[in-house]
């Protein structure tokens, strides 16, 4: 028999958003640090059968892995911290369980028995966290929503469960809870923190950690009275105050009273190297002589997260080239000529639907010919495309997910995929490889010819067109291993233009930035 998987879950309370997720990947990277295989899994309660089709302005962006699923951006913290690429197992939504539950209770493969959420649903999670956790040391889970909330029950008798499953010695319950400050009275508010342990105490768990996060640092009898009323041992509670830096955590969880927790519950005894975390902290936070200014072409400005990987890559990138990095944020839908003027170099990145795209159009149109450093991802070499054409006289090109009508569809649906424009799962999705020509900007940045990115699209450039980007200004610098899709495009006479089909920024890592965001930094550089 194996050695034991310990499983780690970590559940919120009082309201959603607020840092499960960077915990979780946080634990896990002192975990890593002390040279433990350590995997991980976000269960997000949500009917979806995926995070494709949730609103990106709301629920923040779509994250695509390597096999193609796409999930919650919390499996892009996880990758980011843990320097690894997760899969679809990573990615429990409750929505694909059912579904699967029901197709199975349809084809007959229960018998007969009555279907209900207990034993059927919570065994079905439980199915999934033990196939996520295989070939780890320690697996680490984090439950979506906050707990209490009628959706995610079943998610919460699940893990219950699963300590009976696997034994309670090897499952660690983590509960982060939210402790406001009320400006008025001058004090930290610990009742709605209490009120969430007592809500989890209630579902039969009662956790062996919490951890509190606040925005300012908070006296030590919070602690003191979360342990009383939370039935916890004081060391059992840790205090997380917001920091200047996410990537302080890791350092911060190795520090705090949790590690020794840790220690006992893994058997884990080594010390935990968190040197790449100190350098990298080192990095972001010294002072820089040069600001680098990115307009960031966008349509949904009321969210960041919808950009994440996007904003984090461009960070790594900035911290690496030691430049201080400015974002600014450029409304696709009224961008014009002053805006693009204001910044070093021009980012657009993926979207879907027609909203704002001439406004992103007109970004590709104007770094082309002012040569300013440009990068373009999935919708933003589609628009580069579409601009050298009608810079070449093609004054009716366009991609037919915009005009359905255009006579130069520049950019058209993908084969076998007409019709199911505004469905989900129809789409080119997760790694594909490409091969990039020979002393093209590309290979330079890349530094090897062949290469794999991820992807999340379904339109493609019309090569029948080829000849006319070309004449404005445009060469295609990589391509599928077949030639017959167009993955990059790139202006030679530009000192730096390059777009892609792909979505390289879910590649990008804080200790390890992407070649292409690198790029664009050091090239926005002004002389």
């Amino acid at each position: 028999m194996g050695k034991q998987t310990k499983y780690i879950f970590v559940t919120g309370g009082v309201l959603s958003g607020v840092g499960k997720g960077i915990t979780a990947a946080s634990i896990g990277a002192v975990l890593q640090a002390k040279g433990a295989t350590v995997s991980i899994q976000k269960c997000d309660p949500y009917l979806n059968v995926d995070a494709g089709l949730l609103n990106p302005a709301e629920h923040g962006e779509c994250f695509v892995t390597k096999d193609g699923a796409e999930t919650d951006l919390d499996l892009g913290h996880y990758e980011r911290f843990l320097d690894i690429e997760v899969t679809q197992k990573s990615a429990t939504l409750a929505g694909r369980l059912l579904s699967n539950l029901i197709a199975d209770e349809r084809a007959g493969k229960f018998g007969g028995k009555t279907i209900q959420l207990v034993p059927h649903l919570t065994g079905a999670i439980q199915d999934a966290i033990q196939v996520a956790s295989e070939g780890s040391d320690v697996h680490i889970v984090e439950i979506g929503g906050t707990v209490g909330d009628y959706e995610g029950l079943s998610f919460v008798e699940a893990i219950r469960e699963f300590g009976r499953r696997v034994g309670r010695e090897n499952a660690l319950y983590i509960h982060v809870v939210y402790v406001p400050y009320i400006g008025t009275s001058k004090e930290f508010k610990s009742k709605p923190a209490q009120n969430a342990l007592n809500d989890l105490r209630g579902f039969g768990i009662v956790p062996d950690v919490v951890i509190v996060r606040t925005d300012e640092p908070a006296p030590e009898s919070i602690a003191h009275k979360i342990a009383m009323f939370g039935g916890v041992p004081d060391d059992a509670v840790l205090m997380m105050p917001n920091v200047d830096s996410v990537f302080k955590i890791p350092q911060k969880v190795a520090e705090s009273t949790l590690a020794p927790i840790l220690e006992k519950f893994t058997a884990n005894h080594n010390k935990p190297d968190l040197s790449k975390w100190i350098d990298l902290v080192e990095r972001q936070l010294a002072p820089k002589e040069r600001t680098v200014r990115i307009g960031l072409v966008a349509k949904y400005l009321d969210n960041e997260d919808t950009y994440i990987s996007v904003l984090e890559a461009l960070k790594a990138a900035a911290w690496r080239e030691g430049v201080k990095l400015e974002t600014v944020w450029i409304n696709a839908e009224a961008a014009g000529e002053t805006d693009f003027a204001s910044v070093d170099g021009l980012l657009v990145p993926g979207g879907f639907g027609k909203r704002g795209v001439e406004g992103k159009i007109a970004a590709a149109r104007y770094a082309l010919d002012r040569n300013v450093p440009y990068l373009g991802i999935c919708l933003g070499l589609q628009v580069a495309v579409i601009a050298a054409a009608r810079k070449a006289g093609l004054e009716d090109a366009n991609s037919t997910e915009f005009n359905a009508d255009t006579s130069q569809d520049v950019v058209y649906i993908m084969e076998g995929q007409q019709g199911k424009e505004s469905t989900g799962g129809t789409l080119r999705l997760g790694d594909y490889p490409a091969h990039l020509e020979a002393d093209s900007l590309a290979h330079k940045l890349y530094g090897q010819q062949d290469i794999v990115e991820r992807h999340r699209h379904r339109y493609e450039v019309n090569q029948h067109f080829r000849e006319a980007f070309e004449r404005g200004g445009l060469q295609i610098s990589g391509s599928s291993p077949d030639g017959k899709l167009v993955e990059y495009v790139e202006a030679p006479q530009n000192k730096f233009f390059i777009a892609t089909q792909a979505h390289p920024e879910f590649r990008g890592r804080p200790t390890r930035p992407h070649p292409l965001f690198e790029g664009l930094i050091r090239a926005a550089q002004r002389d």
